[in-house]
């Protein structure tokens, strides 16, 4: 790997798409409630990006809005296979150069397919920029167009931890 760092990675991405992105610092948070507090936004507009693995070894993007989760049997039929699964964090950083938790579709060293849930559309999000400790900021409907995105249901809403 080069010395860029992931943020830098992921910003050249987007300009080259004509994306415009904005970067904020924020905090380390121990909840999407906490974190959406941080950043100023609704949780439904945290958007995480998950890589997650096709059965033949390849990977797909899913960005999942906040408050929801990845629906595997709704993701299964829109990828067009019988399996997927997440990777460990170890596999994800290979696939894409980002650690979790900093994971976004720009800049990834290798530009999966990325389906977006459609509860996305029409908002200003945030996402993973690559680094820790920051969030990029970017309207989700040029992010979609950006990236030749499907969009379509694909989470349900999270269950809560007992």
């Amino acid at each position: 790997m080069s010395n860029i760092s992931g943020t830098d990675r992921m910003l050249a991405d987007a300009e080259s798409r004509g994306l415009a992105v904005e970067v904020v610092e924020r905090p380390a948070a121990d909840s999407l409630a906490e974190a959406a507090g941080l950043l100023g936004i609704e949780p439904g507009a945290v958007v995480k990006s998950l890589v997650v693995k096709r059965h033949d070894g390849s990977f797909v993007f899913a960005l999942v809005p906040g408050g929801r989760s990845i629906s595997w049997p709704k993701l299964r039929t829109v990828v067009g296979v019988n399996k997927l699964s997440m990777p460990s964090p170890e596999i994800a950083l290979e696939a894409t150069g980002y650690e979790r938790g900093t994971i976004t579709p720009l800049g990834s060293t290798t530009a999966w397919p990325v389906f977006a849930d459609e509860r996305i559309r029409g908002s200003r999000v945030a996402l993973g920029a690559g680094s820790h400790g920051r969030s990029a900021f970017m309207e989700a409907d040029a992010l979609i167009e950006a990236l030749a995105a499907t969009v379509a249901d694909i989470t349900d809403p999270e269950v809560p931890r007992s």
